[in-house]
């Protein structure tokens, strides 16, 4: 990535903003250091330690962060023998601190953050050096006098001195105050004097440090106080030979731990510089992408980082999959040059570790190198023209493009012959293309609208335009090229009718052509909004009466099942009271021990009769009501044909990601969608099966992993309670589920199986060598 594409697309700008967001100057070198990467396993690690931060962030904790400098300068002085000040050594203790808070912070936390859990544990906490340091230093940078004890005594001896010097001198003030310019106590050469008269030195006696600048007061030190001044000297040069050594000693200590200390600090850059990614990810109300190899762009309402919320026009962006070309034609000031800006800047973001501002689910692609021809860099100094200018940095570009490149060009062919600048345009894009390289270009020649229809990996976008207002809308529209609106704006500008009718009459047959199939396909899109529109409208109709049918039906069978319990149990009744009467009868009978020829066996074979009679009504089965024009009642399945009503899209149901998220699959595109938003349209047929009942002996053998990967949510749940009923004959202590990083809703699938199971213990992530959070470890009860 060179340095002047990344100026062009004003990438700096952003790393200002991420500077801004760091809490230390280890964190703010780190920012101005970022430089965006083209190795896919780099990137990927660079979002995933983004997305653990967001996710400490979205719960409102921070990183204590607070307190840490950088004191890298000074464990390099340490290094080499030597002795730091005692605000230096102040610095160190407080940094160490700051180490000591962001470990515990970050072990601390429940979520599950693998790379941000590995990076505190490689803080190694150096307590006894941060408080040896406190011990002797106050929060001033002071050294205290329990430094130790030769120390102490020295200043108590400093105090001693101090007393008795004041008291002598309060005692001159006192008694000779008339021979003194003032009645003060002053210190000149670090000795205590007294400001006397010119004409009274003789009645003090001793020795003058010094007198005012008029020559009438000298700062004179009493010879009675020559002694106890001498006396203090002494002690103060004992103190700071005391500190002195204090000083060497932390120094050395700190010299000692120097190699780990710097660990420490390099790790707490780190730290902050994810935390400010983070937060400047919150601040633009950015999401993850999704990275890819294949040079794949999908963003859906991106926005350009460094354009105000209420100025900014979202867009969706797509290239990489039906088509590797796009051309964006326009007018002048109409938003082709920022969104072409837009695509370049959120790959480097991407590249970066940056989160992108656009909506979730969107994909970015790693690339080796962006190439971007922008803006207009004509030279005076260098005499190029504006062609000229372009035409260098495309030339210095063309020979390095490859299949892992994005190239943005900006007003492709412009500032010569309009006839000769398109066909060098069509001739630099069809080398691009051949390339394999992403191109995303923008235009002002006509020709360049029909290249995108004669080529399958070229796509024709513009940026519309209000002919009503005067305005750009500054919308992306692709898949329709832009048209001239010169003789409409004129118009309604009040340009003569007569005036445009002849200017028309210049235009060619083919330049007719071609702008009425663009008017054609504007109207024709306008349309499709418009339908659309009403066919939503037509929809909610549909699903009201869709619901009050529901409850009509529900109230039917309400009622149909109460009349069937009622009629059930009348006819119990009637049954019962047969019944009793029936075996008053027969008791009768017996007692008259009649010959009326009657067997046991047939009275038990009556009355098995009498029971087959009891009604079952409850037990039949209630039909189902079926809604045959809008199948939506049922649950959402993998195959599924569904409609996405946001998009007025028929797509098919690819994915299952949680109770309520889905991932549709349209055409070569892939969207998220709530179960809200689908209306199902038809269902996968499945296969009649047949329950089988599986009986494995305790003996079998059975592996103490299992591994998830690749199945649906509802698949891998059942492999899962069938494994643990397996694991439970084995009796295995502990056993590992497999089940990858992608969504997480695996993983939390898991989780919250272990959370009901009443046979595992514990469960844990796995540890870095162990797979780390693609599985998770279950601890099993004896």
């Amino acid at each position: 990535m060179n340095e002047r594409m990344m100026r062009v697309l004003e990438f700096n700008k952003v790393i200002k903003q991420l500077k801004a967001h760091a809490a230390t100057t280890l964190g703010k070198e780190r920012c101005q250091q970022l430089i965006p990467s083209g190795k896919m396993d780099v990137v990927e690690r660079l979002q995933a330690e983004t997305d653990e931060a967001m996710q400490v962030e979205r719960l409102n904790k921070r990183v204590p962060l607070g307190g840490i400098v950088d004191i890298r300068s000074n464990l390099k002085r340490t290094a080499i023998g030597g002795v730091l000040a005692s605000e230096e050594c102040l610095d160190v203790a407080n940094t160490l601190y700051g180490a000591r808070q962001v470990h515990m912070f970050i072990n601390k936390m429940d979520e599950d953050l693998p790379l941000l859990r590995e990076l505190g544990n490689q803080i190694i906490v150096l307590k006894s050096l941060e408080q040896a340091i406190l011990n002797c230093i106050d929060e001033h940078a002071k050294i205290l006098d329990s430094a130790s004890m030769k120390l102490k005594g020295i200043r108590s001896s400093i105090r001693t001195f101090e007393g008795r010097i004041r008291e002598k001198l309060d005692s001159y003030t006192k008694s000779k105050s008339s021979m003194l310019s003032e009645s003060i106590i002053t210190i000149r050469n670090d000795r205590y004097v007294l400001p006397v008269k010119h004409e009274h030195r003789q009645a003090f006696g001793g020795i003058v440090h010094d007198q005012s600048a008029s020559g009438q007061t000298l700062f004179m030190e009493p010879k009675a106080l020559i002694d106890l001044n001498n006396q203090l000297h002494e002690s103060r040069l004992k103190e700071q030979e005391e500190i002195e050594r204090i000083l060497r000693e932390l120094s050395e200590k700190i010299a000692a731990n120097h190699t780990v200390i710097a660990e420490n600090v390099s790790i707490l850059g780190m730290i902050d510089f994810i935390f400010a990614r983070a937060q400047l990810g919150m601040k633009m109300k950015a999401s993850m992408p999704e990275m890819n190899d294949n040079g794949i762009i999908d963003m859906k309402q991106a926005r350009h980082p460094l354009i105000a919320d209420e100025q900014v026009v979202a867009n969706d962006i797509h290239i990489g999959e039906d088509y590797t070309a796009i051309v964006i034609t326009g007018p002048n000031t109409g938003g082709k040059t920022v969104a072409l800006k837009l695509i370049g800047l959120c790959t480097l973001m991407a590249q970066s570790g940056l989160q992108v501002p656009a909506l979730d689910g969107c994909k970015m692609a790693v690339f080796q190198d962006v190439y971007a021809d922008i803006g207009d860099e004509q030279s005076i100094e260098q005499n190029l023209s504006t062609f000229s200018s372009h035409m260098t940095n495309i030339i210095d570009i063309i020979p390095r493009v490859n299949h892992q490149s994005l190239v943005l060009f900006d007003e492709l062919g412009a500032g010569t012959d309009p006839e000769e600048g398109a066909s060098l345009a069509m001739s630099i894009l069809d080398d691009c293309i051949r390339k394999g390289a992403r191109v995303v270009a923008t235009t002002h020649y006509p020709e360049l609208k029909a290249y995108g229809y004669n080529r399958k990996s070229v796509v024709n976008a513009s940026v519309e335009f209000d002919v009503e207002t005067l305005q750009p809308t500054y919308r992306l529209l692709i898949g329709v090229p832009g048209r001239s609106n010169a003789f409409e704006i004129s118009s309604r500008l009040g340009l003569s009718s007569d005036i445009i009718r002849h200017a028309k009459e210049y235009i060619g047959v083919e330049s007719s052509n071609v702008e009425n199939m663009i008017a054609a396909l504007e109207n024709a899109r306008k349309q499709a909004e418009s339908d659309y529109d009403e066919a939503h409208d037509v929809l909610l109709a549909a699903e009201q009466l869709q619901k009050e049918m529901k409850q009509e039906w529900h109230t039917f069978e309400q009622q149909r099942e109460h009349l069937y319990k009622k009629a059930e149990e009348k006819a119990k009744k009637a049954l019962q009271k047969a019944r009793t009467e029936a075996e008053e009868i027969v008791a009768e009978i017996r007692e008259m021990k009649t010959d009326a020829g009657l067997k046991e066996h047939e009275w038990i074979e009556t009355k098995k009769m009498l029971d087959d009679l009891s009604p079952n009504l409850s037990a039949k089965k209630e039909p189902v009501y079926q809604e045959q024009a809008t199948p939506d009642s049922g649950s959402v399945r993998v195959g599924d044909e569904v409609k996405l009503l946001t998009l007025n899209q028929i797509g098919t149901v690819a994915d299952v990601l949680g109770d309520d998220e889905f991932l549709i699959q349209i055409g070569s595109m892939k969207v998220k969608a709530k179960r809200d938003n689908l209306k199902v349209l038809k269902q996968k047929q499945t296969e009649p099966s047949t329950p089988v009942t599986t009986v494995r002996a305790a003996n079998t053998e059975i592996r103490p992993e299992l591994d998830l990967r690749g199945e649906r949510y509802e698949e891998a749940m059942i492999h899962l309670e069938r494994y643990m009923d397996d694991v439970l004959l084995q009796n295995y202590p502990k056993v590992t589920i497999i089940h990858g990083k992608g969504t997480g809703a695996l993983r939390n699938g898991v989780k919250e199986y272990a959370n009901k199971h009443p046979y595992i213990h514990t469960y844990r992530p796995g540890n870095q060598n162990e797979g780390g959070s693609g599985v998770t470890v279950f601890e099993l009860k004896s």
